[in-house]
């Protein structure tokens, strides 16, 4: 077998052929050439047989045996009818890349399961360029259309560089996929999303969820007046769960020094539990708060309702003690809730969406965890755009496989 084809084989690359090879300590250097005599355009891909000029150009490839393996070739420009001047396509690589297709998706194949530093490290390559790498294996394997078909979305903010810069990040209640993200929190930004939707495909939005942001509520009316608000029951028990602790934070310093302090003291985890989830010493210390602090047992007590009407299936009755609640919530003489009941009462017919639809920003949430790992893992981005070409490598259902002849890259269904 001649070397040239021994080198073609463990390369493993298609239309190519290997003219040449030089060996160094360190390197292995590969001449090759397409194995078609007519060029083809990058721009647009026609075939164009008018060469204008050559020039020396390398791209890296898969290490052999612990050697780098760069592949040269003289490329031609061509006088394209429809470009003008442009490169020759290649077949090894994307046009603008100075790495084949198989390096870039091992570092993307890598960049799913570890941070960017340790890829760094092991591939000789910067810290940036894995990002650029990410952006282009994105483009290239991601779908093409990630906002067609949308008819149940989730709006949520994501923060990053130490809650110093936002994330608008958009999620598709169907598939579970994110569809969208955008450096931002505003109005503005959430605008931007339905612009890129688009009029005729906005209109078949039929349930938003979101939290109560002012500013995603006015898009959202402005943009999909078709769809149907709904907020996120987790945002909704949350502001009752920060009432609470702020009627317990009060209390204690009302109390301070006096005996009826130790009814309050240690409380904080008891009080926010559901019932269930109580072990014996928190069941006997809410016993102390009923018997000793009545407004901090009436916060609790309405934390706890507000729970279980979230809970319900009967949209009517959950109106009917929604509204119950907010009376019950506005006549507590506690201030933290009596605020909450004002807030509530501005948006009582999205939160009973909730109980209509069953739809949360649950999967919103699992997703922005997933993705707080990775902004963790990759220790800081310098920029939106290497963050989002990431979220979407890892929560767009791209499967990558270890480079092999024999395995493709494709998309989950």
């Amino acid at each position: 077998m001649r070397v040239t084809t021994l080198l073609r084989a463990l390369l493993g690359l298609k239309k190519t052929v290997v003219v040449g090879f030089e060996f160094t300590p360190r390197e292995l250097a590969v001449t090759v050439k397409p194995s078609t005599r007519v060029p083809r355009c990058s721009g647009c891909g026609r075939r164009c047989r008018q060469v204008y000029d050559h020039r020396d150009r390398q791209w890296r490839h898969l290490d052999i045996i612990g050697l780098e393996v760069k592949l040269r070739y003289r490329v031609r420009r061509v006088a394209c009818r429809r470009c003008g001047i442009a490169t020759e396509l290649v077949p090894w690589a994307e046009h603008g890349s100075a790495f084949t297709r198989a390096f870039e998706e091992l570092v993307a194949y890598l960049a799913q399961r570890t941070d960017k530093t340790t890829i760094a490290e092991m591939l000789a390559i910067s810290w940036a360029t894995v990002g650029n790498i990410i952006q282009r294996v994105v483009k290239r394997l991601g779908p093409t259309d990630l906002l067609d078909g949308l008819t149940q979305i989730g709006i949520d903010e994501l923060s990053y560089r130490r809650h110093h810069e936002y994330l608008t990040v958009v999620t598709d209640h169907g598939t579970g996929r994110v569809v969208w993200a955008a450096p931002g929190k505003n109005a503005d930004t959430a605008r931007r999303f339905f612009r890129e939707l688009g009029a005729e495909r906005s209109a078949k939005l039929v349930a938003v969820t979101i939290d109560m942001s002012p500013a995603y509520i006015e898009a959202v009316r402005e943009m999909a007046p078709n769809a149907r608000l709904i907020f996120d029951r987790f945002h909704v028990q949350r502001l009752a769960h920060e009432a609470l602790d702020k009627v317990r934070r009060i209390e204690w310093r009302a109390r301070s020094g006096t005996v009826d302090a130790s009814a309050v003291k240690k409380t904080r985890y008891a009080l926010q539990k559901r019932p269930w989830n109580l072990t014996q010493p928190e069941h006997e210390k809410l016993a102390v708060v009923q018997r000793h602090n009545r407004p901090l047992y009436r916060a609790y007590l309405l934390k706890e309702t507000l729970a279980e009407i979230l809970d319900r299936r009967q949209v009517n009755v959950a109106r009917t003690k929604l509204v119950e609640w907010l009376g019950w919530a506005a006549r507590s003489r506690l201030e933290p809730f009596k605020k909450l009941a004002r807030t509530f009462k501005q948006h009582i017919e999205g939160i009973v969406a909730y109980v209509a639809t069953g739809l949360s920003n649950g999967p919103a949430e699992g997703l922005n965890g997933k993705i707080r790992t990775i902004t963790r893992r990759a220790y800081g981005f310098h920029g939106a755009s290497s963050l989002i070409a990431l979220i979407f490598l890892c929560c767009t259902r791209i499967v990558l496989r270890p480079p092999r002849r024999d395995l493709e890259p494709r998309l989950a269904a």
